[in-house]
């Protein structure tokens, strides 16, 4: 079965079209576009005119690229941006106009079991469950915590994620240590009131750009590699470090790194950060990376048994 499926989060908008048969996954077209549709959501409570046209030029390059691949079944899954939005209905109108489906504004539960079975697809066998399942978004960040069938323990979707803590806090070029010490607040008590009990996951799968770019700095990579970064494992040690380096780094320096996407660059302090906070409340050493991410749920999805 030949499937589109397209995660519309409050950074990028991306796009896996992919054949999938009996467990297996041969993937045809893998895009991001950096659209930051969020941007300003925080604040204002609506989308911007600027992002929905920059989402929409986006949308309309997918249109060709699923029509050329005659897909059998597109899903359309919009996250955080689209849940906070009051002119949501615009952007959903936008969306159908020019893919002739209907994009769905998953809840954050949805959203946390699709990440999850995203990443889980091809875990490691060597990792032993339960494994806690870290997805930061521009938005929001998900912290899954399931089985090696699939099942989840808890799940929780918090309002924290790599544009809305830079957007709330990190005005500065590098950030002060004021602004830092109030992001950081702000990310811990979020993780306070968080129910999923992350101190009980025997192993830690890392997905999406802020957690792939952070281990690309770690790895001092020359350009962006996703073979290289898939299934990779980083000590929490490693990832702090880089995060304390990319917070101290200005934006053209993060954006003169050659493995760094410049539409992430302002922002990947931010979740580089959200990223250090959670590890420090697990009690692992390491952490696997995983290229494969809420896409692959959602392509999944859309297989009948």
């Amino acid at each position: 079965m030949r499937v589109a499926a397209i995660d519309c989060g409050t950074n990028t908008i991306k796009l896996l079209i992919a054949d999938l048969h009996r467990g297996n996954e041969v993937e045809l077209v893998r895009e991001i576009r950096m659209v930051r549709l969020g941007e300003g959501v925080d604040k204002t409570g609506r989308l911007s005119d600027g992002a929905l046209s920059r989402a929409f030029a986006a949308l309309d390059e997918y249109a060709e690229m699923i029509a050329a691949h005659d897909v059998s079944a597109t899903r359309f899954c919009a996250t955080s941006a689209a849940r906070d939005a009051s002119n949501a209905e615009v952007f959903r109108a936008g969306v159908q106009a020019r893919l002739g489906v209907t994009p769905e504004v998953v809840p954050g539960d949805e959203e946390a079991a699709l990440s999850f079975a995203g990443a889980t697809r091809s875990v490691d066998a060597s990792l032993r469950p339960p494994y806690l399942v870290i997805d930061i978004g521009g938005g929001s960040t998900e912290l899954i915590l399931g089985n090696a069938d699939g099942s989840i323990v808890a799940a929780q979707s918090l309002d924290i994620g790599s544009v809305r803590m830079t957007e709330r806090h990190l005005h500065s070029d590098p950030p002060t240590a004021e602004e830092l010490a109030a992001a950081i607040a702000d990310i811990d008590g979020a993780l306070d009131g968080c129910s999923v009990p992350v101190s009980q996951a025997n192993a830690v799968i890392g997905v999406a750009g802020s957690i792939t770019t952070t281990a690309a700095m770690v790895l001092g990579l020359s350009h962006y590699d996703r073979q290289a970064l898939n299934n990779l494992t980083i000590t929490v040690a490693d990832a702090s470090r880089a995060a304390h380096d990319l917070l101290a780094m200005t934006v053209a320096e993060r954006r003169a790194l050659g493995f760094m996407h410049p539409g992430r660059a302002d922002v990947i302090g931010a979740g580089a950060l959200i990223l250090d906070r959670v590890l420090r409340r697990t009690s692992v050493s390491t952490m696997e990376v995983s290229e494969s991410d809420i896409l692959d749920g959602i392509a999944w999805s859309l297989v009948v048994d």
